[in-house]
C-alpha cells in the first residue's frame, strides 16, 4: 500500500482495494468530529486552497467544512472569472504560485485531466473535487463509505447504476472502486446515455457481473443500492436532448415500495426532479446521510496528504 502523504488524490483507477479499504477505515476515525460529536485540531497551521473554477455546493462546502472542523484554514477561489485564468494565466503557473500559499489544492475544474495537469507543477497535495465529464473520486469514495456504512459489507451486493451513465463523472469513478468488490452492477440509462465503452470494457477485464438495461423496474426488483443521477444539463451541446432525457426516470416512493421497500436510495446531488420528495420520508432514503459522510470522508483525505493519519 502506498504512503498517502504528499500523495495526489486524483483518479479511483489509481486505488487497490486495500487502500480503498484503509481510507474507509480512516473515514470512520473521523465520523465523531465530522458530526459534531467531537473537536479536533490536528491539522491546526494547515491551509488549504478550495479552487473552484466550476459550481459545486456539497463537494466545496464538505471539504471547507473538514478542514475547519481539523483546525485548518481555508483560502477559497470560486469561479474561473475570479482568478487570473480569466486573464490567460496556464494552470501550471497558477500551481506553481498556489503551492506557496498553502499545504493542500483541492481543484474543480470543467476539463478532464487540469487537476492532473496541475498536480504536476504543484509540488503540494492536489485532490481532484470534479474534472468535467472526467472524475469524481472523493466522491465516489464517499459512496463506497456510505454503502459500507448502510450494509456493513459491498461484497455481495447487487448494486444499481441510474441515469446518466454516459457524461456522470461521478457513477465513473465509482464504478473504477466498485470493480475491486465482488459486486453485481445494473446499468440503466437510456441508449444515448450508456456507460462509455472504456468502463465497460474495464468491467469484462475484472471480471465484473454486470448487465444493462432501460427498464428501471429491473434494477429496483434485482438491486440492494440503487444509485440515483441527474441528467447534467451541462453536458448538453443540444438542449432539446437534454429536455427529452431529464425525466426519463423518475424515482417515487409508490415505485420503491411496490418494487423493493428495503432499497437503500443513493444519489450524489443536485437532484433536479429524478427522486421525487416523496421518497425522502422512506428508512432506504440515504442520500442526505451520504453528503454527510462526504464530511468524514473528505477529513481523511487531508489528514492522509498531509501525513497526519
Amino acid at each position: 500500500m502506498k504512503n498517502f502523504a504528499g500523495s495526489d488524490i486524483l483518479s479511483t483507477m489509481d486505488f487497490s482495494r486495500e487502500e480503498i479499504e484503509h481510507i474507509i477505515a480512516v473515514a470512520e476515525q473521523f465520523v465523531p468530529v465530522a458530526f459534531k460529536e467531537k473537536t479536533s485540531n490536528l491539522l491546526e497551521n494547515k491551509i488549504m486552497a478550495a479552487l473552484f473554477y466550476e459550481p459545486s455546493t456539497r463537494t466545496r462546502l464538505s471539504f471547507e467544512s473538514a478542514m475547519n472542523r481539523l483546525g485548518g484554514r481555508v483560502l477559497s477561489v470560486v469561479g474561473a472569472e475570479n482568478s487570473s485564468l480569466a486573464k490567460g494565466e496556464t494552470l501550471w503557473d497558477t500551481g506553481k504560485m498556489v503551492e506557496s500559499y498553502v499545504d493542500v489544492i483541492v481543484m474543480r475544474h470543467p476539463t478532464p485531466g487540469s487537476p492532473k495537469e496541475m498536480a504536476e507543477s504543484a509540488n503540494v497535495p492536489v485532490i481532484n473535487a470534479g474534472d468535467g465529464g472526467g472524475e469524481h473520486p472523493t466522491q465516489a469514495l464517499l459512496d463506497v463509505f456510505t454503502v459500507m456504512r448502510e450494509h456493513k459489507t459491498i461484497d455481495g451486493l447487487t448494486i444499481a447504476l441510474v441515469g446518466d451513465l454516459k457524461y456522470g463523472r461521478t457513477v465513473h469513478s465509482l464504478s473504477y472502486l466498485l470493480s475491486h468488490f465482488k459486486v453485481k452492477l445494473i446499468l440503466v440509462s437510456p441508449e444515448k446515455l450508456k456507460m462509455p465503452a472504456e468502463i465497460i470494457e474495464h468491467f469484462k477485464k475484472n471480471q465484473v457481473e454486470f448487465e444493462e438495461t432501460e427498464d428501471l423496474s429491473v434494477a429496483l426488483t434485482k438491486a440492494q443500492v440503487l444509485y440515483d443521477t441527474r441528467v447534467q444539463k451541462e453536458r448538453f451541446s443540444d438542449v432539446n436532448e437534454y429536455e427529452k432525457y431529464k425525466h426519463y426516470y423518475v424515482l417515487t416512493k409508490e415505485l420503491v415500495e411496490k418494487y423493493n421497500p428495503k432499497l437503500t436510495i443513493m444519489h450524489p446531488l443536485p437532484r433536479v426532479g429524478e427522486i421525487h420528495e416523496s421518497v425522502d420520508a422512506l428508512p432506504g432514503a440515504a442520500y442526505f446521510r451520504q453528503a454527510q459522510n462526504g464530511v468524514a470522508l473528505r477529513m481523511a483525505l487531508l489528514a492522509m496528504v498531509l501525513g497526519k493519519a
